[in-house]
């Protein structure tokens, strides 16, 4: 902890060409095709946590870190505010009940973390509840990363003025203007507290078991290829990513039935344009 500088003082990274962004997407979504398939071999489980302004980008980035996953040991959670039964419950019990299973990837579209955003600014929770809340959070993920889960915490930061362009772009295009709600122009009215919300938040829930990144989003493709990179560098620690050998029976059975020749030069899998 203590190596954050201010959100508001951070520096917005230049974009990316198209072709060059279109390559390292390609790269990294099959990289994390492989790590989903080294889970799904081993029985390991991960989490991707997402914070971020609105308007920040983080549907796109689930958007483009998923869609070349297999959508079956996958699960995408967008969190809202919780349910009667929920508001009845210790504020983590909803998410205990969506982690991973076996195998799988949970990614959370916002998390635990509205105790010490959300629900503090609106007064939701008391302040003696939200300032206890870091060091429950630090237990609960310390818990899950002890327990052999992997977790990647990504903080989406956007400045506002490029806020205001993309919420003024949402309502000017028919179809993404339910994105727009008048929780945005209260959140953008208190963007001084969530700055110091955040940069709390930075400073004490930034563990080694479960650290954050902070990703520039003024630009949407470096933004994206940041935040799958990071997301794919931290899955991968320790990962043995080289595709298992074939089953002899299985190769037996493929030259004979299908006339498969194992020594035929090989395609690079990473340039597959296939659905599968």
């Amino acid at each position: 902890m203590g190596k954050w500088k201010k959100l508001d003082k951070m520096d917005l990274a230049d974009g990316l060409d198209e072709d060059t962004y279109e390559e390292r997407l390609h790269q990294l979504q099959f990289q994390l095709l492989r790590i989903q398939q080294w889970l799904a071999q081993t029985g390991g489980r991960a989490i991707v946590a997402i914070e971020g302004w609105d308007a920040a980008g983080k549907g796109g980035l689930i958007k483009r870190m998923t869609e070349r996953l297999d959508p079956r040991p996958l699960h995408v959670w967008q969190i809202a505010a919780p349910s009667l039964e929920e508001q009845g419950k210790h504020y983590l019990y909803r998410f205990w009940q969506k982690l991973p299973e076996s195998g799988a990837i949970a990614i959370f579209d916002r998390t635990w973390y509205g105790r010490v955003l959300v629900e503090r600014i609106e007064g939701y929770a008391p302040k003696e509840a939200w300032r206890r809340a870091y060091d429950e959070i630090n237990e609960f993920e310390r818990l899950l990363t002890d327990d052999g889960v992997r977790m990647v915490k990504l903080l989406l930061h956007i400045s506002t003025k490029e806020q205001r362009k993309r919420i003024i772009g949402r309502l000017d295009a028919p179809e993404k203007r339910f994105k727009v709600t008048m929780e945005d122009f209260r959140n953008m009215q208190k963007r001084a507290e969530y700055l110091e919300a955040f940069d709390d938040m930075l400073e004490r829930t930034d563990t080694d078991h479960a650290p954050w990144a902070v990703i520039a989003t003024d630009s949407k493709r470096r933004a994206r290829i940041e935040g799958i990179d990071v997301v794919a560098k931290a899955l991968a620690k320790g990962a043995d990513l080289v595709p298992p050998a074939l089953d002899p029976e299985v190769a037996r059975a493929a030259m004979e039935q299908l006339g498969w020749d194992p020594a035929a030069p090989r395609r690079d899998p990473a340039n597959n344009t296939n659905d599968e």
